[in-house]
């Protein structure tokens, strides 16, 4: 079983991950990663030194190629799952970002992207990520 929790703030330290949900031209935008047959919001994780809006904003860039966009914190969240790091409640920062521009080429792991009304059928992590999405959306963000 997996769950996904919200939380307004946790302390700085605890947070391993940013996602991001994008959207450009009214369109959300998925990453595919080049060993993967599955599309994902773009996101990833923090590395030492870097501040989790810094950890944000590279994994925008590296993941879509966003070179002229806006980017909004929403909320913290977590997820504590069997298979995702033993069991253990692991946190994260989701973020909305206004995308206006994208590089043409990527520099990154990802193989495309696509721009998207809805959510795409194969998801890499289908019971998280339309829930991230929907608190986006509940939040009346995007």
């Amino acid at each position: 079983m997996t769950t996904v929790n919200f939380y307004e703030e946790i302390s700085d330290e605890k947070l391993k991950f940013a996602v991001i949900t994008a959207k450009k031209d009214g369109k959300w935008i998925f990453c595919k990663h080049k060993n993967r047959n599955t599309y994902e919001i773009p996101g990833g994780h923090r590395e030492p030194g870097e501040t989790i809006d810094e950890t944000a904003k590279r994994e925008l860039y590296e993941e879509t190629g966003a070179v002229n966009y806006t980017i909004t914190p929403v909320c913290v969240y977590s997820v504590i799952a069997e298979d995702n790091f033993n069991g253990e409640e692991t946190f994260g920062k989701l973020y909305f970002a206004e995308v206006r521009s994208l590089e043409k080429e990527l520099h990154s792991e990802i193989e495309k992207i696509i721009l998207t009304d809805d959510l795409p059928k194969h998801l890499t992590y289908p019971k998280i990520q339309p829930k991230l999405l929907a608190e986006v959306q509940r939040r009346g963000i995007c």
